[in-house]
């Protein structure tokens, strides 16, 4: 089948990849049989079970705790095959490859210390990645370029300019993108924004967003790096700095490796908000605010922060921790109403909007999963676009990036969403983009 994206389509009257190969496979396969012999049936997926053949073959590049559980959730799928995994620090590599291999009774799946290496075996469909976020935007492009689907982690980029890349490299290349913003995949997500989206709270001024509070100090020596890591390579295009264990999580409240609380949950909640409006392919036009930063310690992502979005029709974001919103998730506020909606449930100012069966069919209906790495691979198939593709993911996060520059520079930012551009601040500019350190480049 032609693999599409949209309107694109990535090959044209020709075999995908996969096709081209199984065909050469049973070719093969028949030119070496007897005259009269056949292929039995279950090699071409009979007696009811998804063949080798057809099933969608994963890598996994980082294989920490995230990684991890989204290549269980592949293991699970009866038309998904995961063959390889990656991780800088061999104790993740040889601990998924066991889980691997004792799912599927055998040795075989592969592990590999160099992502570039996995990409390149040649018969993969698709990959799962889950690395820190300053090391999101390389082998997402490089999978893209290889001709591999991709499920990759939120936030899409640690910077805007990385994010555009993203997405330019999987259009460009015709790859179905599924980010892991799964909180479209949840009834009681997709239900708030339903509301909001059919006008049962009127038409919205106002919506405010609250995400974690972050983490202050860190004050963490210089320690050896552990025999089974490769710091170097986890470091990558970052600045470098010497080993303080944070490899594994609080690289989260480093600003070289991420936004804190703030970039780590701006891909869900944000993104809700997004969807209950409309905001997918769009953006704001203006953007200012205050973060509280730590004066002492490794640590330097804001503890606490608080930003207002403007957009286009006079309808505001505000995105706050929690301590500055007074709750999670995200609250609509409307002519007639208001909705929230977060992890521990949803709520409304008219109680009976929690019904389900107020949404009719002739109300609007948003993209219904049930099941966000099943999605994944229904869209592989399907060519469809997925529930969380790569231009939402780069909206999505672009407000917590926009949110993150108002405040490091404590002006106002003024946007321009149809071009990507801060307007009439060049400082401000500069900081839509990271520095790569050598030898490593976008």
């Amino acid at each position: 089948m032609a693999r599409k994206n949209g309107k694109r389509k990535a090959r044209t009257d020709a075999l995908s990849r996969r096709e081209f190969l199984r065909s050469a496979a049973i070719g093969a396969a028949a030119a070496s049989l007897p005259a009269m012999s056949m292929i039995p049936a279950s090699a071409l997926g009979a007696e009811g079970r998804v063949a080798p053949s057809n099933r969608i073959v994963i890598g996994c590049i980082g294989v920490g705790g995230m990684g991890t559980g989204n290549m269980q959730g592949f293991l699970s799928k009866s038309e998904a095959q995961v063959v390889a995994v990656c991780d800088v620090d061999r104790n993740h590599r040889d601990a998924a490859k066991k889980i691997v291999d004792e799912k599927y009774g055998n040795a075989d799946c592969k592990a590999y210390h160099d992502f570039r290496d996995l990409i390149g075996r040649g018969d993969l469909d698709a990959v799962s990645l889950a690395v820190p976020d300053h090391w999101h935007a390389i082998p997402a492009i490089a999978a893209a370029r290889a001709g591999l689907d991709m499920y990759g982690e939120k936030p899409l980029a640690r910077s805007i300019r990385e994010s555009r890349a993203i997405c330019d490299a999987v259009h460009r290349h015709g790859r179905i993108w599924q980010t892991g913003s799964w909180q479209r995949s949840q009834p009681n997500f997709r239900h708030a924004c339903e509301l909001v989206r059919n006008g049962f709270i009127g038409k919205v001024h106002s919506v405010t967003v609250g995400l974690p509070n972050g983490s202050g100090c860190g004050h963490m020596p210089i320690q050896p790096v552990p025999e089974n890591l490769d710091w170097e390579f986890w470091l990558g295009p970052a600045p470098w700095s010497p080993y303080r264990g944070v490899s594994h999580w609080n690289w989260r409240w480093i600003l070289d490796y991420s936004g804190g609380q703030l970039t780590d949950w701006a891909g869900h909640h944000i993104d809700i908000a997004h969807w209950g409006l409309g905001f997918d392919r769009t953006g704001p036009i203006e953007i200012e605010g205050k973060g509280e930063y730590p004066e002492s310690g490794l640590y330097d992502a804001p503890t606490a922060y608080k930003f207002t979005c403007k957009y286009e029709g006079g309808v505001t974001i505000t995105v706050g921790s929690g301590s500055e919103i007074g709750h999670g998730g995200a609250k609509w506020y409307g002519e007639d109403g208001w909705v929230w909606v977060d992890r521990g449930g949803i709520d409304a100012s008219d109680k009976r909007l929690l019904d389900r069966g107020v949404i009719g069919p002739n109300h609007i209906r948003l993209y219904d999963s049930a099941d966000h790495h099943q999605n994944f691979l229904d869209c592989v198939k399907s060519r469809r676009e997925t529930i969380t593709p790569v231009e939402t993911a780069c909206r999505s996060i672009s407000v917590g990036h926009l949110g993150e520059i108002a405040m490091l520079t404590g002006r106002k930012i003024k946007w321009d969403p149809a071009k990507e551009e801060i307007i009439g601040d060049p400082g401000a500019s500069a900081l839509l983009r990271r520095s790569y350190r050598e030898p490593w480049t976008l």
